[in-house]
């Protein structure tokens, strides 16, 4: 992308409801545009951040045998209804049309209800089992309370995954796998080294259940941590059972803020029973599938990042989500013939500053856009054969030849 060719601008204010500073800068460095409280769009920076999340996403789970498809947003009321889930009363979230000839549909906020009447399809023996199949879609949900930006929003984008088995033992050994292919997506998101797999509530289907919590002193929720961090527990379960249960006492824990960024559940037959979902076991009898569903906030997951790796300059994007990992300034008549042709070819890679503005201007927008390394190709350093590259995170800079200078070499 040339910033000359982007109706993208960097603005100097961020809405001024915008009180996270991740949220701020994502705001003004033109990644999103605020709508309204709790809804956003994308633009093109943003969204090429969307895809490199969603990418690693898909590739854990794939290699973990999970399935993708693409659910309906429209819901149905029926399943809801025979799940006791479509009341209003009992879950607050809802956001409902009206259809043109009579009758309600929902916006989905989950998907429990319509895979499991879907899997009424196509599972019908325990030969069938297991199974997994996720999606990437987005979610509404009526939050009474919209904050953090992107980090707690009506309109989402997320990643809800669901496994069929017909044993216990089935579904134990599937949800293992997810813990696992969940550690990996974090370590890959460069969150890793902060987010821990927590004990939560298991509500009525367990007696735990796990979500993710990364560290930051913008998350909502309250974690408690024993000294190397073995046992993490949320807040909601912090009581003298539990701990009794899981070996530690509450002197020896330890309190910081997390957002969540993921959870999974033992589902059971929760959503099976009611809908009817069966098979037909070895010995010919039929039973409830056993469920598991295990949810990733794509967006919100990407508003964590951003918050957790800001700076007083602007944003510092991880590698493997940056929008593109290059920021090319190019300064000066020299310096603007030898970036053009850097440039020409690594079109993927490169966000190149081909604007006709001073050098401080493009370097501000350059903190504030925050990709991983700025490219600076300048007349004076071309008078020396140098070109200097910055690391974004550490502000370490280092001289490159111009005359054999090519990105793909470039390691601090």
């Amino acid at each position: 992308m040339r910033l000359s060719h982007s109706f993208v601008k960097t603005l100097h204010d961020a809405p001024k409801d915008e009180t996270a500073r991740g949220a701020q800068y994502l705001s003004r460095a033109g990644y999103v545009h605020k709508e309204l409280a709790g809804v956003y769009d994308y633009l093109p920076l943003g969204l090429r951040v969307l895809d490199n999340i969603k990418a690693i996403v898909r590739d854990e789970l794939d290699a973990i045998g999970c399935q993708e498809i693409l659910l309906s947003t429209l819901q149905n009321p029926e399943p809801w209804q025979k799940t006791d889930r479509w009341d209003i009363e009992k879950m607050d979230v809802w956001f409902r049309t009206e259809l043109a000839a009579g009758g309600e549909l929902g916006l989905a906020p989950t998907h429990e209800e319509p895979i499991t009447n879907l899997m009424k399809t196509y599972i019908n023996s325990y030969k069938d089992l297991p199974l997994a199949a996720y999606q990437i879609q987005t979610k509404f949900r009526n939050e009474l309370r919209a904050k953090s930006g992107i980090m707690r929003t009506r309109e989402f984008i997320m990643k809800d995954l669901y496994s069929f088995a017909a044993t216990e033992a089935q579904h134990d050994e599937f949800y293992h796998k997810a813990e696992t292919a969940y550690k990996k997506i974090y370590d890959r998101l460069g969150i890793g080294e902060d987010t821990y797999q927590t004990f939560a509530s298991g509500g009525v289907f367990a007696k735990y259940s796990h979500e993710f919590q990364t560290l930051t002193d913008i998350g909502e929720d309250t974690v408690y941590y024993n000294a190397d961090r073995s046992v993490v527990l949320n807040e909601e379960v912090l009581n003298d059972e539990v701990l009794a249960e899981l070996g530690v006492k509450r002197e020896e824990l330890q309190s910081a803020k997390a957002a969540e960024v993921g959870n999974i559940f033992t589902l059971k037959t929760k959503y099976s029973a009611p809908l009817g979902l069966e098979f037909m076991d070895q010995d010919c009898k039929k039973k409830p599938v056993l469920m598991g569903c295990y949810g990733i906030g794509i967006s919100r997951v990407m508003g964590v990042i951003a918050e957790k790796y800001a700076d007083d300059k602007g944003l510092v994007w991880p590698e493997q989500v940056a929008p593109y990992k290059y920021y090319l300034i190019s300064i000066g008549e020299a310096g603007t013939k030898k970036a053009e042709e850097l440039y020409v070819g690594h079109e993927d890679d490169v966000l190149y500053d081909d604007r006709d503005l001073r050098p401080g201007e493009k370097f501000a927008d350059a903190d504030l856009i925050g990709l991983p390394y700025r490219v600076i190709v300048s007349d004076r350093g071309l008078e020396k054969n140098e070109i200097e590259v910055m690391n974004r995170a550490t502000g370490e800079t280092k001289i490159f030849p111009a005359d054999t200078f090519n990105f793909k070499t470039i390691a601090f």
